[in-house]
């Protein structure tokens, strides 16, 4: 992928890239031939809540993953896991610590004495 070909997110706006999120909803919900009164009342929200988000106003995040649920698209929330990563180093001194084999019960001296 050559970098003209990408969408440069950070010289966005904040603006355009509420943009680009209502224009995201709007195209899943007109794919889905949903109505704005369906998915709003779905998503328990106003219709005039999601006509601003799909203008690209300002809506909260609840708001948001509400409209997402109602149009099954939760799954672009994947972006947003966090997950550990651990340095091969840490990984390597990891695996030498863990053991090779069992060494069995050890016998104490005091064992002895007790027979």
């Amino acid at each position: 992928m050559n970098d003209k070909s990408r969408n440069d997110w950070y010289a966005m706006s904040d603006r355009a890239l509420n943009g680009t999120i209502g224009t995201f909803i709007k195209h899943h919900r007109l794919q889905q031939n949903k109505s704005q009164t369906e998915v709003a009342n779905a998503a328990n929200i106003s219709r005039s809540t999601l006509s601003l988000l799909e203008r690209g106003e300002t809506v909260t995040v609840a708001t948001l993953i509400q409209v997402l649920r109602v149009l099954q698209l939760l799954h672009i929330m994947e972006c947003f896991q966090v997950q550990k990563k651990i340095s091969p180093i840490a990984l390597a001194k990891l695996e030498q610590e863990q053991r090779k084999r069992a060494s069995g019960t050890k016998k104490n001296e005091n064992n002895k004495s007790n027979w």
